[in-house]
This record gives structure tokens, C-alpha cells and sequence, in this order.
């Protein structure tokens, strides 16, 4: 059935795959069991069935097969194939994740997080967090570095979390790339470096982290770390804009307003505004309604320019709220 399923010396067959699988499992062989488990889960070879799956990761998980056991927490934190229950689902993590299993480890220090199956304990989170970040999961390198930072389950420390996020970044987790570039932007544990923290924010923007592009595109546009480049800053506006990251489309749509990096486009500002400004971005209203009001890249409409002053003014815009003062004057 392995031969099958990885193509060595016979052609890559899943249905053979499954045949084999299935003769060795009905004999009681666990990790054939577990396999076919994972080929109902994943219907190769097979329709998929949720149902079969965990029948065939539960006669593995009770002969102690670690991946199992964990596969079947996973189906029962999920409900796949059976009812939810979370209970059951940390009863199956905790097994192969005290014999040292680190997906399990990882998974059951996130139901200590959540409460869920277990009282929550952000302590017991952060213990198996640990064990699971020492075995090198990128993962809960992650977030045991978002822990120290917030404080949850631990002290406050700013040192640790970079000590995590960089374990986890340099495994290529974009989250942790984008973390990692906020504390050197903001000098959180480390000393504050531009450098460092574009070097950080172009692997997590490279990878399509939509935070992780805005911010590059913010210090392309002040020069923070990198020469001063509009264009690039426009490059990194539009990814993000492009995923709706309301500050980025609000970003974008002034770039094209001043003409920085683009030539000077009215319609396109109000464009990014609009996107903006629908999400709830007060600037981003605020600089529609001007739009509107003069009729710049749009007909002039008062109404509009009323309706979006309005907007933006009911958020505390004090621009937004002398406009609308002089409009209705």
C-alpha cells in the first residue's frame, strides 16, 4: 500500500493505495488503520467520508498510534463525522501530546486558550505551548511570542516574544514575520530598527499578509529603513488594498490624489476612498466628501459630500465636522 501511495516501483495508484491499506487494517495492523483513516479524511482512493474516517483513526488511536489519536481530536474539536464535542477532543490530544507529540501539544495548549473541552488556563496554555515551540513548531513559536507579548499565562516581556517570533519567522511563518517586524519597528525587546524591520515585513508581505504589505508600504513612503520610494509604496498599498485593508486603500487613494508614485489620478482617489471609506475609515470619508464637494474625479454632488462629511464627522473627524458645520450654514 506504501509503494502504491508513493509511486516506488509500481504508478502512483490511490485505489490500490486503498486496497492494501484496507487488507492490513481488517488484520489489525494500526498504522494501516491510521492511513486509511487519512484517505477517507482526505478521499483519495475513496469517496470521502468523515464517518469512515474516524472509525478506522479509532481502531488505530486504541492501539496507541499517536497520529491517530491526534487525527481523531482533530474530527471531534471539528465534528467531522461525529458530533462535536470537545471534550473527547482534548481526552485524544492529551494522550499523544504527553508522549511528546507536538501537533497535539500545540493544539491542546489552543483549547487551554479557549476554554474549550477544559476550564480555561492561560498557564496551561502556555505550558504546552512551550513544549510544543521547543520541538521546533513553528506554530507555537508564534504564539507563544503573541503570549509574552500580551501577557497572557506569563509576565510581560517583549524580549521573549522576539526570542519566539524569530524562531517561528525564520521557519517562514508569515504571522511571525509581520510580528517580528513590528517590535524592531517599534523597538519592542529590541533596539528600534528600520532595517530589520522591512527585511521582516517583506518576507511576511512576500508571502501575502495584507498588515505586512501596508506596513512596508508606510515606510517605503517615509523612508524608514529603505530610500524614499513612492512607487514601491504604491506597489505595497495596492497588494494590500487589493485584500481590503481599509488603511491601505486609504493610503493608496492619497497617493493618487497627490500624484506620488502614480501620476495624478482623481477618479482612482476616489475610488481607494470609497473602498475605504465604506469600511468605516472616518479619513477616508472625510477626504470623499472633499472630493465631492469640489467634484474632483466625480460630478459635484453636495448631497454626497454631505453624506460622507457626515460619516466621518459622527466619528469625532473635527475637519468632517467644520465641513458639515459650513455646508448646512
Amino acid at each position: 500500500g506504501v509503494m502504491y501511495e508513493r509511486g516506488h516501483g509500481v504508478p502512483q495508484d490511490y485505489n490500490e493505495v486503498v486496497k492494501w491499506h484496507r487488507k492490513s487494517a481488517e488484520q489489525g495492523e494500526s498504522d494501516a488503520q491510521y492511513n486509511l483513516g487519512v484517505m477517507y479524511e482526505r478521499g483519495h482512493g475513496v469517496s470521502q467520508d468523515y464517518k469512515e474516517s474516524v472509525k478506522w483513526y479509532r481502531k488505530s488511536a486504541e492501539q496507541g498510534e499517536f497520529d491517530a489519536q491526534y487525527n481523531l481530536g482533530v474530527m471531534y474539536e471539528r465534528g467531522y463525522g461525529v458530533l462535536r464535542d470537545y471534550n473527547e477532543a482534548v481526552k485524544w490530544y492529551r494522550t499523544p501530546a504527553e508522549q511528546g507529540h507536538s501537533e497535539a501539544q500545540y493544539t491542546l495548549g489552543v483549547m487551554y486558550e479557549r476554554g474549550h473541552g477544559v476550564s480555561q488556563d492561560y498557564n496551561e496554555a502556555v505550558k504546552w505551548y512551550r513544549k510544543s515551540a521547543e520541538q521546533g513548531s513553528s506554530g507555537a513559536q508564534y504564539t507563544l511570542g503573541v503570549t509574552y507579548e500580551s501577557g497572557h499565562g506569563v509576565p510581560q516581556d517583549y524580549k521573549e516574544s522576539v526570542k519566539w517570533y524569530k524562531k517561528s519567522a525564520e521557519q517562514g511563518e508569515s504571522l511571525a514575520q509581520y510580528n517580528l517586524g513590528v517590535m524592531y519597528e517599534r523597538g519592542h525587546g529590541v533596539p528600534q530598527d528600520y532595517k530589520d524591520a522591512v527585511k521582516w515585513y517583506t518576507e511576511s508581505a512576500e508571502q501575502g499578509h495584507s498588515g505586512a504589505q501596508y506596513n512596508l508600504g508606510i515606510l517605503y513612503e517615509r523612508g524608514h529603513g529603505v530610500p524614499q520610494d513612492y512607487k514601491e509604496s504604491v506597489k505595497w498599498y495596492r497588494k494590500s488594498a487589493e485584500q481590503g485593508n481599509s488603511d491601505a486603500q486609504y493610503n493608496l487613494g492619497i497617493l493618487y490624489e497627490r500624484g506620488r508614485g502614480v501620476p495624478q489620478d482623481y477618479k482612482e482617489a476616489v475610488k481607494w476612498y470609497k473602498k475605504s471609506a465604506e469600511q468605516g475609515e472616518s479619513l477616508a470619508q472625510y477626504n470623499l466628501g472633499i472630493l465631492y464637494e469640489r467634484g474632483h474625479g466625480v460630478p459635484q454632488d453636495r448631497n454626497e459630500a454631505v453624506k460622507w462629511y457626515k460619516e466621518s464627522a459622527e466619528q469625532g473627524h473635527s475637519g468632517a465636522q467644520y465641513n458639515l458645520g459650513v455646508m448646512y450654514e
